[in-house]
């Protein structure tokens, strides 16, 4: 995760160089900046996805096990 933290930092110094150069308005600026908040939703993905349980990588593998089957009421 520290990966993508490293890639964010850069990525906003990127935004800064670019948005000082071409000014605050111009395409640059803000397609670096774009770059950056993309990166950051990833980081925000990754974060809120939770792994499997060992019954949900078991029925992922065995779905017609008997702890498996979902019923409808």
């Amino acid at each position: 995760m520290s990966d993508i933290h490293d890639q964010i930092e850069q990525e906003r110094e990127l935004a800064r160089r670019a948005c000082e150069t071409s000014g605050d308005s111009s395409a640059e600026c803000a397609a670096a900046w774009d770059a950056v908040e993309e990166l950051q939703a990833e980081a925000s993905h990754k974060r809120q996805v939770k792994p499997k349980s060992s019954l949900e990588m078991y029925c992922d593998e065995n779905p017609e096990a008997a702890e498996c089957r979902v019923y409808d009421e």
